[in-house]
Order: structure tokens, then C-alpha cells, then sequence
């Protein structure tokens, strides 16, 4: 076992086997987690001015910085055991390479110091020691806020020593025993590589938390109240289970009768018609002339909307390969440049309606045409114009799906991204990639994808508006 595997376990049991026994034919390679190796080998180069040497020759030279240092030996109790500190970083004191020692260093996205950063330090810190010679009596975090390094030092004394063996012990129990059950809060899967070898095993088995709006908690309450699967839960009374569900107040038949419904739809595959029809009159009506199709790419880290696609579409009867695709770059040394031209196309047509999936896009515009200085009139009349489908189509349907996701409504809808197995993390990678290479291939990647999406949408508002299109 290894300090990636006591990461996992601490996040997921069955991650944590996977990643030591599973099958790796069925591991998806994640976007998150090389985004996150880019991201912390800059913060940490930062951190070390650039002196950063991999391996034991760097700390045999006393270089600022040393990563990929990987010390394996017997552990305690007859564990092997592997340490792989993410960064060693050099401070004053003695130890068998010098006047100088290591200490552990971890890299944290966001504000908060979480256990795996915790029992990551301590754990390199006990082998570290032995190893280098010289005690370890604290460890550092590392993150970057506000394009700021902040650094906060963690005693490692012995009670948080002793929590880690405690944890190790478990981690090497699972590691040798059966492959551990499917996490109950499946809300944590969503960016984990084994997600889609989990989720067929998920869905034979009726996990509650497959059912959109459940999460654990909800579904917490329902099994205490009998209803341990989603085949229970499609065939309760909706009556019953909204006496049940006191916690949602005033909303709890509301919600008994959409998670029954929910659970119906996605255990017969078969979609539930709410009641769509002054939602898709509306729509048409402020379709048939003429709309926008919207989608942003963005780097929610750095707070940059980094490419921003219009699909233009004069009728809903126009072929798709006649449509025509407009991309802007946002660069962010020509920022303003990139604005001026968006609000050039929202004004080309100002009576034409703005189609979008999710809130993203229309939040981007508002601040757009503040940094533009925009009147309140016009911005009043531009945000007028956004439609949120994700919005109308949760309000019109109850679909055979986990989420309401772009990704899956229309791939439910049969819509097929010219590239494979990608999402806006993996638009976000070859956005990082383009950045360092500067290779024009990233971008056009990232081109196709959002030109994709938009299409997504596309497909999505022709499937609210599917009744009236025949009629016509």
C-alpha cells in the first residue's frame, strides 16, 4: 500500500481497493486528477523558486524542493508499506545529507485543510523521519487563494500519529479482504475514474442515491422508514411517504410524489410528462424567429471563462450542418476585446432569445456587460432574453436518468460528442495544455466540444418543443 491508496480510502472504502486490486480495463482516466498534478507541481515550483529535483538525488544535493521520492519498506506489524510525499521541502537541521532536513509538504485546492491532507503528512512524516535521519515534527500545506501562496503549518504530534497507524491498520484489512460495498453517498462519484464500473452494480442493486434529489441524507430517512431500494421506493404511496419525509416541511408531498416518480421513470426507462404545455407554447413563440444557442468553457479555479460559443439558428427546421458556429477565445491579455465582441452578437439580433443549460452563462453575461459599462436598461433587456432549459426541462419532464446534467439528458436524447468521453474537465486539461504547448491542436479540441454542447442544447430544446414541431 501506498500514500495514494490511504487518500483514497479515506474518501471511499472500494476506491481504495480498486485503485490496489481492481481491473484497471474498467478505470477511466480523470481529467481532475492530472488538472490537479499541473496545478500543484506550479504552485509547489513557486513555492521552491524553481529549484525542484525529483527522486533521492535530490535530497543527496539539497535542492529547495524534491518530489517523486518514494520510500517503500516494512511498516509496522508486518505491513509494507510505500511512502510518496508530494513535496519535501528543505529547512534548517541536521540530518544524514547534511545541515539541512525535509519536511512533508501537501498541496490543497480551496480553503479547507481536510483529514487526507492531515494523515498524508503524518504518514510520510513517520517514514520520512527514520528515513532522513532527522524528526519531522510538522508538515505544511500548501495552496494558492486570490493568486496568493498561503502556507499553513500542521503539528504532527503523536495523537495524530496514532490516528494514522489506527487508519492504516483498517486500509491494510480492506486491501486484503473482499472488494467493500458501494458507497451510500454516490454524490462523491461524480469525478472518480471507477464511477462507471460502480454505477452498473449501483443501479441492479436500487441504490436510493442514484435517484436524483436524493442524496444521503434523504436517503438515511427512507430506510429507516423501510424503503432500502429504489424498487421499494417506486412503488410507495406518495401519500405515506410524504408524512414521512418531515424535513422538507411544507414541500414534503411535493418532493414524495417527484422521488416516486423519479424512482418509476428510471427503473422502467420510460419518461413521466409533467405538464409542459404553457412552458413549450412560450417557448416556441419566442423561438420562431430566430435564437442564440450560449455555452462557456471556464477554469472555476482561476475564475476564467476561458471560450464562449454561439450557436446561431435563424429557424428550428434548419439542418444542422447548415448552423453556424461562432467561438471567442477569452485570452486574458485581450479581455475586453473579447467582451466587446459578444455583446456585438447579442446585438445583432436584440429581439432573438438566448438559450442556455444551466445558470453559468447567463451570470457571465450580466458581468460582462457591467465590465463594458453597459446601461441598466440594457442589461435589464439582455437578461430578458437568457432561457435556462435545464430549468424548463426539469419543470416539463421526469426523465429515465441519475442528474439533469447537459451530458446526460442528451445523451439520453441519443446526442453523440464527436470526441470521446468528454466533459468540461477535460476541456479545462487541453485549455491547461494549450496554455503550456501552445499547440493549436488543444484548441480546436476544445472547439469541437463546445460546439458539441451547444448542439446538446439544441437537441434538448427540440425535445421540449418535440409536440409542436410535428404539429407544424
Amino acid at each position: 500500500m501506498n500514500s495514494l491508496h490511504l487518500k483514497s480510502f479515506i474518501r471511499c472504502k472500494r476506491k481504495a481497493w480498486l485503485d490496489f486490486k481492481g481491473e484497471k480495463s474498467c478505470e477511466v482516466w480523470s481529467p481532475h486528477k492530472a488538472i490537479d498534478k499541473i496545478n500543484q507541481f506550479k504552485i509547489f515550483s513557486q513555492f521552491c523558486n524553481g529549484e525542484i529535483y525529483t527522486g533521492l538525488k535530490g535530497c543527496e544535493n539539497g535542492y529547495q524542493g524534491v518530489i517523486g521520492l518514494k520510500v517503500k519498506e516494512n511498516f509496522f506489524k508486518n505491513i509494507n508499506a510505500e511512502i510518496r510525499p508530494q513535496l519535501l521541502v528543505r529547512t534548517k537541521g541536521k540530518s544524514k545529507w547534511g545541515p539541512y532536513k525535509y519536511l512533508p509538504a501537501v498541496y490543497k485546492l480551496g480553503h479547507k485543510t481536510t483529514k487526507e491532507h492531515l494523515f498524508d503528512l503524518a504518514f510520510s512524516s513517520i517514514k520520512l523521519g527514520t528515513f532522513q535521519e532527522s524528526k519531522i515534527e510538522k508538515g505544511l500545506v500548501i495552496s494558492n487563494l486570490g493568486n496568493k501562496i498561503n502556507v499553513e503549518e500542521i503539528y504532527l504530534n503523536k495523537k495524530l500519529r496514532k490516528k494514522v497507524l489506527n487508519v492504516l491498520l483498517s486500509l491494510n484489512e480492506c486491501l486484503e479482504g473482499f472488494m467493500p460495498e458501494i458507497t451510500q453517498d454516490r454524490k462523491k462519484c461524480t469525478i472518480c475514474s471507477w464511477q462507471k464500473f460502480c454505477d452498473k452494480e449501483a443501479k441492479e442493486n436500487g441504490y436510493l442515491t442514484d435517484i436524483d434529489g436524493i442524496g444521503s441524507k434523504t436517503a438515511s430517512i427512507l430506510k429507516t422508514n423501510g424503503i432500502s431500494n429504489t424498487q421499494t421506493l417506486a412503488s410507495y404511496s406518495e401519500k405515506k411517504l410524504g408524512e414521512k419525509l418531515s424535513t422538507f416541511n411544507n414541500q414534503k408531498f411535493e418532493k414524495a410524489s417527484i422521488f416516486i416518480k423519479q424512482a418509476q421513470a428510471y427503473i422502467s426507462g420510460e419518461p413521466y410528462c409533467i405538464s409542459n404545455k404553457n412552458v413549450t407554447n412560450s417557448l416556441l413563440e419566442k423561438t420562431s424567429s430566430g435564437f442564440y444557442i450560449f455555452d462557456i468553457e471556464s477554469n472555476p479555479d482561476d475564475k476564467h471563462d476561458f471560450l464562449y460559443g454561439f450557436l446561431k439558428i435563424n429557424n428550428l427546421y434548419t439542418k444542422k450542418e447548415d448552423l453556424s458556429y461562432e467561438p471567442i477565445l477569452n485570452l486574458k491579455n485581450n479581455k475586453m476585446e473579447s467582451y466587446r465582441q459578444i455583446i456585438k452578437i447579442l446585438f445583432s439580433h436584440k429581439e432573438w432569445p438566448v438559450l442556455h443549460y444551466g445558470e453559468t452563462e447567463k451570470i457571465a453575461i450580466i458581468n460582462i456587460a457591467k465590465k463594458l459599462n453597459l446601461s441598466f436598461e440594457e442589461i435589464d433587456s439582455l437578461i430578458s432574453r437568457f432561457i435556462d432549459l435545464h430549468i424548463l426541462i426539469r419543470k416539463s419532464w421526469i426523465l429515465p436518468i441519475k442528474n439533469y446534467g447537459l451530458k446526460t439528458v442528451s445523451s439520453w436524447l441519443g446526442f453523440k460528442w464527436m470526441q470521446k468521453n468528454v466533459s468540461g474537465s477535460k476541456a479545462l486539461y487541453w485549455w491547461i495544455q494549450y496554455q503550456i504547448t501552445e499547440n493549436e491542436i488543444f484548441l480546436k479540441k476544445i472547439i469541437q466540444y463546445n460546439k458539441d454542447d451547444c448542439l446538446a442544447t439544441l437537441q434538448i430544446a427540440e425535445y421540449l418543443l418535440k409536440d409542436q414541431l410535428k404539429k407544424n
